[in-house]
């Protein structure tokens, strides 16, 4: 008698399964028709689907104690309570669910010689992509999936950028004059468009690409240390670079396109502004200055003719 009532439940919990994946692919047809990322639409289907598989949707104290003690970070169990919330609010489901503080993460800086390295060893267009990553701090889906022919200005050496995950909006960007080179060769390589999104593709596949270069590149040079180099660390490096070059969080927040200012503070703990260690150059004429310049020098002195620049290694 006890294997037949197993398969009973089974089957009940299989039936009410189905039931509730009908009702999960509703909000993700209103998450879609309201704007919601494609990102933010796979992540509400995955986590509502485990919850599905685990519990019943419909008892919220039951998914809340799932949550709770379900062995992973904070930041994933926010990401279950997140899609839980959409779960309740589109069914009119009455529960308190709780909000999960996400777990701080450190900071990761690579060196500028890391991430040279890695640049070098890229694809023309990953190149380029990983370039533009390290003079703007431009997110992955900012380029993907916000950036336009139209917003880079080649002649100004300017890119205008558009602001995701609800951040604030950001002046025009400075870029060097070789990535401007390698942008317009990108643009006249593939015909596009004023209208055309600067790079086909996804973010999620830029990602890829360059974990796939990164670790590759890892082994071919026996250098552990460039594997543990996230995509997003180069953003990262901008920020700190940036703070380093101004020592003006408020200029860098607008930079970064952060709306609060301890955002942009969680970095400063990474500067060291008695740092003495410098790259040099020096310049005899008005082109090489400006090329120093738009590399990220600063003018010191002059001596014997020539004038002296400096930028933090």
């Amino acid at each position: 008698m006890g294997i037949p009532k197993q398969k009973t439940q089974f089957s009940t919990r299989t039936t009410q399964n189905k039931e509730t994946t009908a009702k999960i692919i509703n909000i993700l047809i209103k998450l879609k028709n309201n704007g919601k990322s494609d990102y933010t639409i796979r992540n509400v289907d995955k986590f509502l689907n485990v919850l599905n598989r685990n519990c019943n949707l419909d008892n919220p104290e039951e998914v809340k104690a799932f949550i709770a003690n379900h062995k992973v970070s904070n930041s994933t169990k926010e990401c279950y309570s997140y899609a839980y919330r959409k779960y309740c609010k589109h069914y009119e489901i009455k529960a308190k669910i709780p909000f999960y503080q996400a777990d701080p993460k450190p900071i990761k800086l690579p060196t500028q010689e890391k991430i040279n390295i890695i640049i070098s060893n890229a694809s023309k267009t990953l190149s380029t992509k990983l370039t533009l990553s390290k003079e703007t701090g431009l997110r992955p889906i900012e380029m993907h999936k916000l950036l336009k022919v139209k917003d880079i200005d080649l002649e100004q050496k300017l890119i205008y950028p558009t602001t995701a995950k609800h951040g604030a909006p950001r002046p025009p960007l400075k870029i060097s004059t070789q990535l401007a080179t390698m942008l317009q060769e990108h643009i006249t390589k593939n015909n596009l468009n004023q209208n055309d999104q600067l790079f086909k593709g996804t973010a999620k596949q830029y990602g890829k690409n360059y974990r796939h270069l990164r670790n590759r590149l890892a082994k071919k040079l026996h250098d552990p240390t460039i594997k543990n180099i996230r995509l997003y660390d180069i953003r990262h490096y901008f920020c700190t670079k940036k703070l380093y070059d101004t020592q003006n969080p408020y200029v860098v927040m607008r930079l970064m396109g952060h709306k609060r200012l301890e955002t942009t503070q969680n970095y400063m703990h990474l500067l060291n502004l008695e740092e003495t260690e410098w790259e040099c150059k020096g310049a005899t004429n008005k082109q090489e200055a400006t090329q120093l310049i738009e590399a990220g020098f600063e003018y010191v002195t002059e001596i014997d003719g020539t004038k002296l620049f400096r930028k933090r290694k």
